[in-house]
């Protein structure tokens, strides 16, 4: 058994075979690299005391503000009482969001010292306003000190980090809330299989997306949180959006025998959280925590940057939207914006619209389509479909043959961008541009470097202007035009200008003239459509990796273009 000195607050009956203390017995390292590597093998895993010591020395080397409560601080405050009230009687802090404790192997009076630590640190932090995940990093931190004293101190410091451009923790409804789309941006980019189950059965994901801190922090089985732990306080935050995406990858895989989601309809939100609740709290009959965290690091290309860029530009999103304290009414969402009742469309269904809109990043979501220009009123005119649909971004482009396919694009920058390059037909976009079709068959088609990393890495390189060519074909010289443009309502993780391409063909997501509009190039082009939106060509382009979305050479019968209007607006 492990060393009391570390274990007084936990029930070592219920800790099986972490109760046998092995392996080594002290770690003779200062190198961050090989900490991470230490951490991600579990090399301090089969010794409790030896665990305690390295997440003693990891949270003391945060850097903390100026003034961080320690251990003598918690003893100041709280005396040497030899009682305690029971636990019942000393509630949470309303910030926890109505999170209990998890007990984690805990005593039972280890419940009582774990809800006074938490509410010894709401009074030293006077500034957190939602923090939901605290009670879990307190159990667990509990776990390993010597005493109440010392989990206090180490909790603070964790909340105290004031690293540039780091967190471990959120600590405001702002930062929570963003975190949970930044979660969904990411589950469509990276486990898009998962997020289409997820759509497919929950009348409103982002709803489900909200427990992504939960799955990891609140229900896995302790042997895998505490494993998630080694390596969160080594590496940060970005640790438990690789370990949520990992678990949505293994639901997935759970219920892709069940065929549940194909063709029915959507279910209440509520049972498909509790769901995924039950399978994550039962994961450990069928996944090991190494083979979590092995499906959780091979995760390719998922950087602190593109997590810190999302996050910042969705909490922009909220606060645009008003959005930054818990609402008391009923969250509006992408379901709930896109109402069946009202949205009229002559080229797709309330349904499938709502198909498309879950295809979107996640800080539209309180954004309802809205209708900017349809050829059955406005004509045939492409100056007048510049004129209805400059100033609007992103957009969304539906077109439906006459031989009945419905296929479009979700485009991600104002049209306006196009007179930036003259009279050439220059390409502009972001890599969250992407190409669909409804008919035959519903697929869509993201940028071909989100599906194939290996295309591109992260960089400060910055684009080469280059001309496209008059008829939308790839010529020898293509390449994109890079605006100088603030980042506005869309990442600029996903702007060209920050990934070093192999090939240019690999970023041509829009371009138009007076002549015509493209999406897509590279070796073709996914769409194009000539100056009297009349005739159309489709074709497999590099900048998406797609076949032809409709026949080659079509004729069109109606084209629509929507816009995202913010459903929070009075």
């Amino acid at each position: 058994m492990a060393e009391e000195e570390y274990g007084s607050f936990v029930d070592w009956n219920q800790m099986g075979d972490l109760a046998k203390s092995s392996g080594p017995t002290k770690v003779d390292c200062k190198d961050l690299k090989e900490f991470k590597q230490m951490a991600r093998q579990g090399y301090w895993a089969k010794n409790h005391k030896l665990r305690a010591q390295v997440y003693e020395q990891l949270i003391k080397t945060i850097p903390c503000r100026t003034v961080t409560p320690d251990a003598e601080v918690y003893r100041d405050i709280m005396g040497n009482a030899g009682t305690k009230k029971p636990s019942s009687n000393i509630p949470l802090p309303e910030f926890v969001d109505g999170n209990a404790l998890p007990l984690y192997c805990l005593k039972a009076e280890a419940v009582t010292s774990a809800h006074q630590i938490i509410n010894c640190v709401a009074g030293q932090f006077p500034d957190i306003s939602h923090c939901p995940s605290l009670p879990a990093i307190t159990s667990m931190l509990l776990h390993f000190s010597k005493d109440e004293a010392q989990c206090f101190e180490l909790v603070s410091r964790i909340l105290a980090c004031n690293e540039p451009g780091k967190r471990l923790l959120d600590q405001t409804f702002l930062a929570f809330e963003s975190s949970c789309m930044t979660f969904g941006d990411l589950a469509i980019k990276y486990c898009p299989a998962g997020h289409k189950l997820i759509v497919a059965t929950a009348q409103d994901a982002l709803e489900v997306y909200t427990d992504w801190q939960r799955w990891v922090l609140f229900d896995l089985p302790f042997s895998h949180m505490v494993r998630v732990l080694d390596v969160y306080l080594v590496e940060g935050y970005k640790v438990l959006f690789r370990m949520a995406i990992a678990l949505l990858k293994f639901y997935r895989k759970h219920k892709a025998g069940a065929q549940e989601g194909e063709g029915s309809q959507p279910q209440d939100s509520g049972k498909v959280r509790a769901d995924i609740q039950a399978f994550i709290k039962g994961i450990a009959s069928t996944v090991t925590p190494e083979k979590l965290l092995e499906k959780a690091f091979s995760i390719r290309m998922l950087s602190r940057k593109e997590i810190t860029l999302l996050q910042l530009t969705n909490e922009k999103s909220l606060q645009q939207k008003g959005i930054t304290v818990k609402q008391k009414r009923p969250r509006r969402n992408v379901q709930l914006a896109l109402n069946p009742d009202t949205f009229s469309s002559e080229i797709v269904s309330a349904k499938e619209m709502r198909d498309i809109w879950s295809w979107i990043p996640e800080r539209f979501a309180l954004c309802q389509p809205q209708l900017l220009f349809t050829t059955s009123n406005h004509g045939c005119s492409l100056n007048r479909f510049y004129q209805h649909c400059e100033g609007y971004e992103p957009t969304l482009l539906l077109i439906r043959t006459t031989d009945g396919d419905v296929c479009g694009a979700f485009l991600s920058t104002d049209w306006q961008e196009r007179k930036r390059g003259g009279n050439k037909l220059s390409f502009f976009g972001t890599g969250e541009c992407f190409v669909f079709r409804m008919k035959p068959e519903m697929e869509h088609f993201e940028w071909v470097v989100i599906r194939h990393p290996e295309l591109a890495s992260s960089s400060n390189a910055q684009s080469q202007e280059e001309p496209a060519s008059s008829e939308g074909q790839n010529s020898e010289n293509n390449g994109l035009q890079q605006p100088e443009k603030p980042a506005g309502d869309l990442s600029p993780f996903l702007s060209a200008r920050h990934f070093n391409l192999t090939s240019k063909n690999t970023s041509m997501f829009m371009a138009g003239n007076f002549d015509s509009i493209i999406v897509g190039g590279g070796d073709g082009n996914a769409l194009y459509i000539d100056s009297e939106l009349n005739h159309g060509r489709a074709g497999r382009c590099a900048t998406f990796d797609n076949p032809p979305l409709c026949a080659e050479s079509f004729q069109v019968a109606l084209l629509e273009t929507w816009g995202f209007q913010d459903a929070m607006a009075s």
